[in-house]
């Protein structure tokens, strides 16, 4: 689509750079379809970055003030739980789409997530959405952003924008630059691997009377090498020189042996950008925090948790016509990963006698009032 084309222009031509390094891979895609072939379909840190928080969103408990809403946002849309699909596409895209389909009695049957590099919003004379395109092939659908009775019809989420007033910034394009860098080192290392896994010398002709080899000869003698000595099969083979040839040996220079130190550089990078520590990823060399555990935490309190209260808000928001009062949230209590942070805070707030009853049960988060009604 042209607008996240166009919003990608300025990042080219240093990511065309970073392929350069590899030898002429080529500019970073500039479709959303390829950019999550090349950056999260064919890269393992940027894909087990995202599937943490979106899985961690997905199965992350939902409290909800009516029961019916509390079914439509745990369904699943296209076969995948809806709070999920929607984290993955944010953080890749920075937009997702749910359109919400009527049940023909004026209340809501289902909440589908788009695909939201197919939807384009299309503005009124004032510059604010009138209807979203959803294009599917050459077929256009035209959905109004409301109904007759002023309920959207598609609800849009989307990421913070410093630059665009409809469209979002996913993650994706933050990490281009290391997704490009390690998908470069990987194609890198896979050519060593497929030479022996090093660069093992060089043919050198030096003949005595000071003749050249002719361009037959040279072809003849590309085609043999490629032929009998490259590839793993071959790694070790003894090699047969003919007259006016010796073997020059070659070795790693202290910048080639630091190719590992670049590639575990760009990968933590891309975890940076997604929002996850890398020691989760098991990236080595990750001393932010103590333990698994702790990393563990800090994901879920600033990634996950803040994620997955955007989410529900602006779901709760949008389905306020149908749910009056409508209001979706996490239950912290129930995560697992919380259980420490929240045996802490009720510990503090039961010694804070100055308090009472009801008033720790607001600290906390509980609703109604407490059995005593009055003082602890």
């Amino acid at each position: 689509m042209k607008w996240f084309g166009k919003r990608r222009e300025a990042s080219r031509p240093a990511l065309a750079r970073a392929y350069g390094m590899a030898g002429g891979l080529g500019e970073w895609p500039q479709s959303y379809e390829a950019q999550v072939r090349e950056g999260y379909a064919a890269n393992p840190v940027a894909q087990r970055a995202v599937k943490i928080v979106a899985e961690g969103v997905a199965a992350a408990p939902v409290a909800a003030s009516d029961l019916a809403l509390h079914k439509l946002v745990a369904a699943r849309s296209q076969g995948q739980e809806l709070t999920g699909t929607l984290a993955a596409q944010l953080l890749l895209h920075g937009n997702a789409f749910v359109q919400v389909l009527g049940d023909g009695a004026g209340g809501v049957a289902e909440l589908f997530a788009l695909r939201p590099e197919r939807v384009s919003v299309e503005t009124d004379a004032g510059g604010w959405p009138a209807a979203y395109r959803y294009r599917v092939g050459g077929s256009v659908s035209r959905i109004a952003a409301e109904d007759a009775s002023g309920n959207p019809q598609v609800i849009h989420l989307k990421a913070f924008s410093p630059v665009d007033d409809h469209y979002g910034l996913g993650c994706l394009g933050a990490a281009s630059g290391a997704v490009a860098i390690h998908n470069a080192a990987t194609r890198w290392n896979k050519a060593l691997l497929d030479n022996a896994a090093r660069p093992s010398g060089a043919l050198v002709y030096d003949p005595g009377d000071g003749s050249a080899l002719s361009p037959a000869q040279f072809e003849r003698l590309k085609a043999d090498m490629e032929a009998a000595f490259a590839g793993a099969a071959n790694a070790g083979r003894p090699m047969l020189f003919e007259g006016g040839l010796r073997w020059q040996a070659l070795s790693l220079s202290p910048a080639d042996m630091d190719f590992v130190g670049l590639k575990a550089a760009a990968a933590r990078e891309i975890a940076l950008a997604f929002g996850v520590p890398p020691m989760l990823i098991g990236l080595p060399g990750d001393n932010s925090y103590a333990n698994y555990r702790e990393a563990n935490r800090a994901v879920w309190r600033l990634t996950i948790l803040p994620l997955a209260e955007k989410i529900l808000t602006e779901l709760a928001q949008g389905l306020a016509g149908w749910f009056p009062e409508a209001s979706l949230r996490v239950e912290i209590d129930k995560v697992p990963a919380m259980a420490e942070d929240r045996e802490r805070l009720w510990r503090s707030v039961s010694a804070a006698e100055f308090l009472t009853t009801d008033e720790k049960r607001v600290m906390l988060g509980l609703e109604g009032p407490g059995p005593e009604g009055g003082a602890a």
